[in-house]
């Protein structure tokens, strides 16, 4: 069969057109803003990718066309889609009915950490040797592509989005997946594109709720006001607590102030067990993260002593706190952080595994949220962790950054171009400085840029 994806260099959609691949479906696809890593592998997996919508792509005919959640009316290859009449699914969809029927479904939900979670706990069960499938939003680097199918009956774990399905579908994506397992890591308002307020969001993830078994499981974290409230809405399978609270079953207790060193601690009964991780990550976001993977795993059958212990060769996925290169001991990380929270508890985690040196925050707010200019009223408060911050006035941010800059903790300026931004940095810089670069897109390649800079600066 032959598979055309419109949006296919997405997350979601460039890891489904692997799966596609690899169930030996023929596999082309349409997108704009193609960058690595993702179009990376899908050029390596012999998927034919075209740059741009057009009419054209869809000849010759596909037998089914896959439709992102990106893609609207007025789009002309939507608009071909739907004139020429062509079978039309979306990506959930296509998951649920061509992938996820006879498996064990662990659903990774969240506002924050889907990604790492989804990652952590894939490689749980294959540090244990259970082969499991994945659909992930990123590339984790232990496994070196977004989703593979893993073995015919073992667990398959799908990082679980509530943004919307597709533009004739409005529920989120996590509804079609019907897991087993399902971890809910967070909840705060975020998507304020298709979200009037954070009671919409919970009133999806109880969608999610609502189609988790009775003989399945849910890992709830701990101290999050908004899952308390979608938890009461009805709930009927069990629940595991994770988190900081003594009450909850599964728990973390922090032997550095970083968490790149802490014990779990899971009471079943009457019984304890605990055991350490250490690793090379940091921040307690990342020890939750861990903590719910572990969980989890163990649930699939995975000893927690020997969990903990594959969680120190555990690398974090691409664009999660990736060190992306160090000049002359300047070091640049990338990470995919676009969210005033997601910025916050990356800073903090760096700031408290960076006890020499400065930490330089550089942050383009380029999400639906953000350019809708939700939530700015916290950006300044985000970057209080970091030494010095620098922030980018994308194209297509209607409003100003300067309130934001001026409303800041600690020293901050603003950029609107690229090279300027560079250039400002590469004055800045010094030995023994960490620049973390927060964005969920591109960022007009400034990562390379910033070290061939550094490199010529102090070379």
């Amino acid at each position: 069969m032959h598979l055309h994806i419109l949006g296919i260099c997405g997350t979601f959609m460039g890891s489904l057109a692997l799966l596609a691949r690899d169930l030996g479906h023929t596999v082309t696809g349409s997108d704009t803003g193609v960058y690595p890593p993702m179009s990376t592998q899908l050029e390596e997996a012999g998927i034919g990718l075209y740059e741009g919508y057009a009419a054209a792509n869809l000849a010759p005919r596909p037998d089914l066309v896959v439709v992102g959640n990106a893609m609207t009316r007025g789009n002309p290859e939507v608009e071909a889609l739907l004139d020429l009449g062509l079978p039309y699914t979306s990506g959930p969809q296509w998951l649920a009915e061509h992938v996820l029927p006879g498996r064990r479904v662990i659903a990774v939900a969240g506002t924050h950490g889907k990604t790492t979670t989804a990652s952590l706990t894939a490689w749980l069960l294959e540090s244990a040797g259970l082969e499991p499938g994945f659909l992930i939003g990123g590339v984790p680097r232990n496994f070196g592509v977004s989703a593979r199918l893993g073995a015919a009956n073992a667990p398959f774990v799908v990082e679980a989005d509530e943004y919307d399905t597709a533009f004739f579908d409005k529920r989120s994506k996590f509804v079609h997946y019907r897991p087993e397992i399902a971890i809910l890591g967070n909840l705060e308002f975020d998507h304020a594109d298709i979200f009037s307020d954070l009671a919409a969001i919970e009133r999806q993830f109880h969608h999610l709720v609502r189609t988790v078994p009775g003989r399945g499981r849910l890992l709830v974290a701990d101290g999050e006001p908004a899952l308390d409230r979608v938890l009461g809405m009805g709930c009927w399978t069990p629940v595991e607590r994770f988190g900081d609270d003594t009450e909850s079953p599964w728990r973390l207790e922090l032997e550095r102030d970083d968490a790149s060193r802490f014990r779990v601690v899971h009471q079943q009964g009457e019984v304890n067990e605990d055991a350490v991780v250490d690793w090379t990550l940091s921040g307690r976001h990342n020890a939750r993260n861990a903590l719910a993977a572990l969980a989890a795993a163990h649930a699939c059958g995975v000893d927690l002593a020997r969990g903990c212990a594959a969680l120190s060769r555990f690398e974090t996925p691409r664009r999660r706190q990736e060190v992306r290169g160090e000049v002359a001991g300047i070091q640049i990380i990338d990470d995919f952080a676009h969210h005033p929270t997601a910025f916050a508890a990356t800073l903090e985690g760096l700031r408290a595994a960076t006890p020499r040196g400065r930490l330089l925050a550089v942050i383009e707010p380029r999400s639906n949220t953000m350019r809708l200019g939700a939530l700015r009223e916290r950006l300044a408060a985000s970057v209080a962790a970091a030494d010095l911050a620098f922030w980018y006035q994308p194209p297509g941010l209607d409003w100003s950054l300067a309130p934001v800059v001026e409303a800041s903790p600690v020293p901050a300026r603003l950029e609107q171009d690229i090279d300027a931004l560079v250039a400002a940095l590469v004055a800045e810089a010094r030995p023994l400085d960490r620049i973390v670069v927060m964005s969920n897109g591109g960022f007009g390649g400034i990562h390379e840029k910033l070290l061939a800079a550094l490199e010529v600066a102090h070379g």
